[in-house]
């Protein structure tokens, strides 16, 4: 698995190269430099991206429940992990559950919790990238990227599927009796826990307010990266209406996601930005750079990131990252 992670990395990293050489790489570097320190700016976006999604994470929750720095906390290790290390965009949700759960919240709901934020931030990134096609297609502008767009609402459609089918399938009492059954045939400890998570995820699903509240939060996080785009391309010195801003950054979004294999979606993203960025007349390294740009945030917030994670493992990251199983005195949570 890592030598797979690590071979998909190269691939991106080395398409990458070879667009912006491609595309002058002088050319990408004098754009990128011309942004200088209002860059910081768009850290400070992103920063309110990532409180705002904790917000919602947090109100899937009922009371009682931790405090909100705890959740802002948390999703920042979240999206570190999953933008910085080889993890295939999960393994930062995964780790995120069980540093939940070591602060109070027990095993099954926690980890339902953030099943039930990624349903919640797939759903309505579905809505935003929807909005971004609409856009596009009322500006007349003509674009290759349909096939990976398509791929990337392909991807993220089970999620909407996830809300009708959840509640119907987690009120079906087998999924107790089959759990019982594996771990009895297997000595599988862990399937112990999936009743605890199927009570979470009841819990979760049937507080209507908590999802209502989340949805909501969650799509109004996505216009935050809107003005990320927007003010990058202010900065970059061909500014652009807030529409555009929104068809770059939906659109640029459901690329990305359908090249979730390559960690960091290292030169997937630059060429759907490339692509996205000629729709409305933006040069490639303008359209380079502004990916440069997006990615920013990734590295000055993702370091700080992993270092809370370290501080809340209390422990070498190395032995989280690579153990092999739970210690026999930890309680399953089925994630």
């Amino acid at each position: 698995m890592k030598t797979a992670a690590g071979f998909a990395l190269l691939l991106g990293l080395s398409l990458f190269a070879g667009l912006t050489l491609y595309e002058g790489a002088g050319d990408v570097a004098r754009a990128f430099a011309s942004v200088g320190l209002g860059a910081l700016w768009v850290v400070v976006l992103r920063f309110i991206q990532t409180a705002l999604a904790s917000v919602a994470w947090r109100a899937l929750l009922a009371r009682p429940r931790p405090r909100p720095w705890l959740f802002v906390r948390l999703r920042w290790v979240r999206e570190s992990i999953n933008n910085l290390l080889p993890v295939a965009q999960i393994g930062g949700d995964v780790l995120g559950a069980r540093l939940l759960r070591s602060r109070g919240v027990r095993g099954g709901l926690a980890s339902a919790s953030v099943i039930g934020d990624l349903l919640a931030l797939t759903a309505t990134q579905v809505v935003f990238t929807l909005l971004g096609v609409f856009f596009l297609v009322d500006s007349g502008a003509d674009t290759d990227l349909t096939s990976a767009i398509m791929a990337g609402l392909v991807i993220m459609a089970p999620a909407l599927a996830g809300f009708w089918l959840a509640p119907r399938i987690l009120a079906m009492g087998w999924l107790d009796k089959l759990a019982a059954y594996v771990e009895r045939s297997t000595g599988w400890g862990s399937v112990a826990g999936l009743p605890a998570l199927r009570e979470g995820m009841d819990g979760i699903l049937r507080r209507r307010s908590g999802l209502a509240a989340a949805l909501a939060i969650h799509m109004g996080a996505w216009f935050v990266g809107v003005l990320e785009i927007w003010l990058a391309l202010y900065l970059l010195g061909d500014p652009r209406s807030f529409a555009i801003a929104l068809t770059i950054e939906s659109l640029g979004h459901a690329v990305k996601a359908a090249g979730f294999l390559i960690p960091g979606a290292w030169g997937v993203q630059e060429g759907g930005f490339i692509a996205l960025c000629a729709a409305f007349g933006i040069g490639s390294p303008t359209a380079i750079a502004l990916s440069l740009i997006k990615r920013i945030p990734d590295f000055v917030l993702g370091a700080p990131g992993l270092w809370i994670w370290r501080r809340m493992e209390g422990s070498n990251l190395r032995d989280v990252f690579f153990r092999e199983k739970l210690t026999t005195s930890e309680e399953p949570h089925g994630l």
